[in-house]
């Protein structure tokens, strides 16, 4: 059902099944797939892609142009993939022309307050909660769980099945299947739940136990730890993950949580 009171501009391309409620504004340049439901007073601005059975609550605002200077109107878009769930108040912004678009992935949550700035590229089954904020260019992987109020400097990424505690301030990339938290962001963890959510074997567990135990608990440096992970661990798909992804970082991996004075733990 498409309200009378909502503005939709003409040029629009409007999927099968699709609500639209009072007040909601979807201008040129949009599309909206099927069975998707925008809610009362969403914004969806030009050049916006969304994909089938999403829901895109009240005060969203997508398809802002980018909050960066070097921006000067080129025609990029967002593309939010199939089932996914936009809460209250969150914003994402275009891209720029570093990668032309914005993007988030199939059946993800974002949740309130949140906002996804220029030329993120964000996963599939990702959950973001009430306010988490990416700067420009921050990649996250699929199924990533990062917690409230955390915030992710420019260029960073956060790899597939991560998990990010509430309030982190991520400034280093974060590399697959850990769970990271402190101040500074530092290793806490296997993200074991996240793992058995998703049914990982068990072998494939103890191998990922047995790469970070090398990369953190023994405290060598990375390139060491890299190198006793090429030797002492068999080849398989998650150590070829997990090492693609640390040698193609550029600003550095997340390090071992250390202990100094103000830290009571």
């Amino acid at each position: 059902m498409i309200s009378e009171l909502a503005s939709i501009h003409p040029n629009a391309k409007l999927g099968n099944n699709i609500t639209i409620d009072p007040f909601a504004v979807i201008h040129d340049n949009v599309t909206i797939g099927d069975d998707t439901h925008i809610m009362s007073h969403a914004v969806i601005l030009p050049f916006s892609h969304i994909g089938k059975a999403c829901r895109i609550f009240p005060g969203a605002i997508i398809g802002g142009v980018p909050q960066d200077l070097k921006f000067v109107g080129e025609e990029t878009t967002v593309e939010i993939g199939d089932y996914t769930t936009i809460r209250e108040f969150v914003t994402i912004n275009r891209g720029t022309k570093d990668k032309w678009k914005t993007v988030i992935g199939c059946h993800c949550l974002i949740m309130a307050y949140s906002h996804i700035a220029h030329d993120c590229i964000i996963g599939n089954h990702v959950i973001m909660a009430n306010s988490v904020q990416l700067a420009g260019h921050v990649e996250v992987g699929d199924y990533a769980n990062i917690g409230g109020l955390a915030g992710a400097n420019q260029f960073t990424r956060i790899s597939a099945h991560t998990y990010i505690a509430g309030h982190t301030v991520i400034r280093k990339d974060v590399p697959p299947f850990v769970k990271a938290g402190r101040e500074p962001m530092s290793f806490a963890g296997i993200n074991i739940v996240g793992l058995q959510r998703r049914n990982f074997p068990q072998d494939q567990v103890q191998t990922i136990s047995q790469i970070y135990h090398l990369l953190f608990v023994e405290k060598h440096t990375t390139s060491t730890a890299v190198q006793l992970i090429e030797a002492q661990i068999p080849d398989n798909d998650v150590k070829e993950e997990i090492l693609n992804f640390i040698q193609a970082s550029k600003i550095g991996i997340i390090k071992r949580h250390s202990k100094n004075i103000v830290d009571e733990d």
